[in-house]
């Protein structure tokens, strides 16, 4: 019944998205593991490519990076690898005459905020903030702070000019900058730290790793994250986006990785995760086992278009990382079940 489903929801008018789809993972593969792999020959060119109103991305620079440029300055949702941000400044530098101002980080995994560093020393003290010399404001979760820097004696994973420096502990943080409001909303996922950025003029969602078209969700139970999380976070954004005709336009969506989206490829992606739960929820609710689940292979007919053996984040992680979720939380699990 779930592969009848599956099928009948794709249907014939998705081909072309599973193909486009199959080719981004093939790309991505290629590319793992480690940074490093953005400087070979093969990897993607960095492109800037319009969204709707005053929203561009950056493509291939590591994970997509959401620009909004006006009169007041630029704005980004992540930084990308470390290894790529020189290209990424020059890229953007033309899109407004005034300086970078915001950097906003969806969660705090390199290929999102390895830019953060380069970024941060190349602008000057800010207007809006002379006393603590910043010059660029970097907004993100506490918790994403808490992970990047390390107590006092410490070695902390990142440098501390990358560190998150405006830093929100409640459930949304709003600005208003370049003449439409931004709303950041804290939106547990991957991790207990993940943000979505809606930029209400433009009508544009920036959604970081919750929703990644090319591959399954990385989860990181370690640092909060769960499947659960992920489906209640592509829910909200289902609930937030206003489709045109036939679910294509409307609200455009910036996502963690891969092409530029719109509501009918997040609600795809949202059945996948539904679909994917379901399974996984009545093999624990069986008593089966990792190992027996693994061997079961509940995503087979997804694998081709999400799945990957190789890189760094292979279908037996996301099982195994789905897995231990969901059976450590099953009698919070039912939320959102048919959406």
């Amino acid at each position: 019944m779930y592969i009848v489903s599956a099928l009948l929801f794709l249907g014939a008018g998705s081909i072309h998205f599973v193909y486009a789809q199959q080719a981004q993972n093939r790309g991505r593969q290629n590319a793992a593991p480690g940074a490093g792999s953005q400087d070979q020959p093969n990897s993607p060119k960095l492109e800037l490519l319009p969204v709707q109103g005053n929203i561009s991305m950056v493509a291939g620079a590591g994970g997509n990076i959401t620009v909004q440029a006006g009169k007041d300055g630029i704005l980004l949702v992540d930084t990308g690898l470390a290894t790529m941000t020189d290209k990424v400044l020059e890229m953007i530098r033309p899109l407004s005459k005034a300086p970078l101002v915001y950097i906003v980080n969806t969660d705090e995994r390199s290929d999102h905020v390895g830019g953060n560093e380069y970024l941060a020393k190349s602008g000057r003290p800010l207007a809006l903030n002379r006393a603590s010399q910043a010059t660029v404001m970097i907004v993100a979760f506490n918790t994403v702070l808490d992970r990047m820097s390390a107590p006092t004696g410490q070695t902390a994973p990142m440098p501390e000019k990358a560190w998150p420096n405006d830093t929100y502990s409640v459930p949304e943080k709003n600005l208003y900058f370049d003449g439409e409001g931004i709303q950041i909303l804290h939106q547990p996922g991957t991790t207990d730290g993940n943000s979505i950025v809606y930029f209400r003029h433009s009508d544009v969602i920036s959604t970081g790793d919750i929703f990644d078209p090319t591959e399954y969700p990385i989860i990181d139970v370690k640092s909060g994250g769960s499947l659960q999380a992920v489906l209640d976070g592509l829910y909200r954004m289902k609930q937030m986006a206003i489709p045109a005709d036939h679910q294509e336009g409307g609200t455009m969506i910036v996502p963690g990785h891969g092409r530029i989206c719109d509501v009918a490829d997040l609600d795809v992606y949202q059945q996948m995760v539904t679909i994917v739960r379901d399974r996984l929820q009545d093999m624990i609710k069986r008593g089966m086992t990792l190992e027996q689940v693994k061997a079961a292979k509940p995503t087979r007919d997804y694998d081709p278009i999400y799945g990957s053996t190789t890189g760094n984040w292979t279908t037996d992680m996301f099982v195994e990382a789905a897995y231990k979720s969901l059976s450590g939380k099953q009698e919070t699990t039912q939320s959102h079940g048919s959406n």
